[in-house]
């Protein structure tokens, strides 16, 4: 039995996974008190993942998938075969910075009421990386679209404006790095695996909520996130995947009618983006490949929503 249990899920990040687990031996090495076990989920990695494991960390335990099953699919693997009263998901492409486990764990140990906790994320130089979120609405999904949080933070939080040095209560903690209690997992069920990829952890915390726990965000936690290091790898078909899981998010907590408007809110939202798309050419020429593949994923987008 452990008091702690850290589930990686591993998708062809070979040296990042190496970075990762370097820091997580740092950080355990600072928790004296605590019984850490380190479980790594391989999402039938086809680089060399798993004999970097098997050769060089003989302290983690190995489960590796024969297919793809996603990122809940493949973290309820973890859960299932792992102990811990406190379940930790971390993406292999982070970094614990000194102390982030210890300040999770003291924090959650002293707060009862708190079910689930997510670390301040950042960027690999350090500056701030979005990591906790407002429960997503029709409103706000159509007010992100359409990029007006520039304006007014409606669809996030204004967390570059938030004490560094004090927990926020929060809706949506980012599955990077995120804590959560066993009996909370027991009570309300694992991960959603209708979720393939992306917005499970959103499902996951409205759960927890509506159990009558809270979220927090804990910047005294800090986690360097490369981000999307194994989805980059896919981008076209994750961009897609993302929008379906909104859909069925909104499906799933609103009902069919929800779901056909948010339908309607992405074909504008889209169409908004195409018509816009001549200006790309008045982008610095680095930015112009990335907005016209942006812009073609938004056509591929426009042409499966009748499908989605």
């Amino acid at each position: 039995m452990s008091d702690l249990s850290i589930i990686i899920v591993s998708w062809n990040t070979e040296l990042l996974l190496a970075g990762c687990l370097a820091s997580v031996a740092s950080n355990v090495s600072q928790l004296a008190a605590y019984k850490v076990e380190v479980v790594v989920v391989d999402n039938a990695s086809t680089d060399s993942t798993l004999s970097m494991l098997r050769q060089q960390y003989s302290w983690v335990r190995v489960i590796a998938s024969e297919q793809n099953l996603g990122f809940a699919g493949a973290n309820n693997r973890g859960i299932e075969q792992s102990s811990g009263n406190y379940i930790m998901l971390l993406n292999p492409d982070t970094i614990l910075l000194d102390g982030a486990l210890a300040a999770l764990l003291e924090f959650m140990s002293e707060h009862l009421e708190v079910g689930a906790v997510g670390s301040r994320l950042l960027n690999p130089d350090h500056t701030l990386q979005m990591s906790c979120y407002p429960f997503p609405t029709l409103f706000r999904e159509f007010w992100r679209l359409l990029h007006l949080d520039i304006l007014y933070p409606l669809a996030l939080y204004p967390v570059a404006k938030w004490a560094i040095d004090l927990p926020r209560e929060v809706d949506v903690l980012q599955g990077a790095a995120l804590i959560v209690r066993r009996d909370i997992v027991e009570a309300i069920g694992l991960l959603d695996e209708d979720y393939f990829m992306y917005t499970e952890e959103v499902d996951w915390c409205r759960r927890i909520k509506g159990a009558g726990w809270r979220n927090y965000w804990l910047p005294a936690s800090q986690v360097i996130h490369f981000g999307g290091q194994s989805t980059k790898q896919v981008a076209g078909s994750m961009f897609l995947q993302l929008y379906q899981s909104k859909l069925r998010y909104f499906r799933k907590h609103s009902g069919a009618l929800a779901g056909f408007t948010y339908k309607l809110i992405l074909l504008v939202g889209a169409l908004l983006r195409l018509i816009s798309t001549p200006l790309i050419r008045i982008l610095p020429p680095e930015a112009r490949a990335e907005n016209y593949a942006l812009a073609r994923r938004y056509a591929a987008l426009i042409r499966q929503l009748p499908s989605m």
